[in-house]
């Protein structure tokens, strides 16, 4: 175990892994962050904090099953000549999932809550949590299968991604209360997961598409939307 943490590569990794864990899991967050606010305020950070709960308990648990993790990608079906997996069934699920749930709330803030508004109070409390329990597992799965691939040891593993939920938790209040107060970010945010269950749904028919692509384009759209409440804020004053 000394060896372990006197081996420059380790620590290389796990700073590696503790990064890409964190830009992972943004998505996670403000999949969270948005599913929350359709509950009443004083229950949304313990929402938040029980979905990020969840994702530890789940990546740590994945972690310990790599076995059953590599497995996942092994054919259980064949349909027209396509192998299907457990990962590709998961995924799909997951993409199409978050699809749907980024889809409708763009339709409630397109349409204005006056006709919709009764399903902000009609949310609850354990119903918001199944949503973001489910992307949990979604996300966890791609978070665990990359930390199988960058890191070798599980004890580096392990440390990355509790490091990286400990930052998210951290961060999901500040997220949480910009994504509300600024509703044309909310949207850009409901785009961006629609982008990401894109990708979620590509990877699960064997289409992988570049992640840094993806980030790439948030970063871009991300950059405008500052310049953007900039300048709002600017002709406020």
């Amino acid at each position: 175990m000394i060896e372990l943490f006197s081996d420059p590569a380790v620590w290389a990794s796990f700073l590696t892994l503790t990064v890409l864990e964190i830009v992972l899991g943004v998505d996670n967050v403000i999949f969270i962050s948005i599913a929350a606010q359709r509950l009443p305020h004083e229950q949304r950070a313990r929402a938040r904090f029980i979905g990020l709960t969840g994702a530890l308990v789940l990546r740590v648990a994945l972690l310990f099953s790599i076995a059953w993790i590599v497995s996942l990608s092994e054919p259980f079906f064949t349909v027209a000549g396509f192998d299907l997996s457990w990962r590709d069934l998961i995924l799909l699920a997951g993409g199409l999932f978050l699809i749907w749930k980024a889809a409708t709330e763009i339709f409630d803030e397109v349409e204005g809550e006056e006709e919709h508004g009764s399903s902000i109070v009609a949310a609850s409390f354990m119903a918001v949590i199944a949503q973001i329990m489910v992307l949990d597992l979604v996300f966890s799965l791609d978070s665990v299968i990359t930390a199988v691939g960058i890191a070798d040891h599980l004890e580096v593993m392990v440390a990355a991604v509790v490091v990286a939920i400990l930052v998210m938790m951290v961060a999901a209040e500040p997220i949480a209360k910009f994504v509300e107060d600024h509703p044309s970010t909310k949207m850009l945010a409901l785009a961006f997961l629609v982008m990401v269950g894109m990708a979620l749904v590509a990877d699960g028919l064997h289409h992988h598409i570049e992640r840094g692509f993806i980030y790439a384009a948030m970063v871009f759209a991300g950059a405008v939307e500052v310049l953007n409440l900039l300048r709002q804020k600017r002709r406020a004053r």
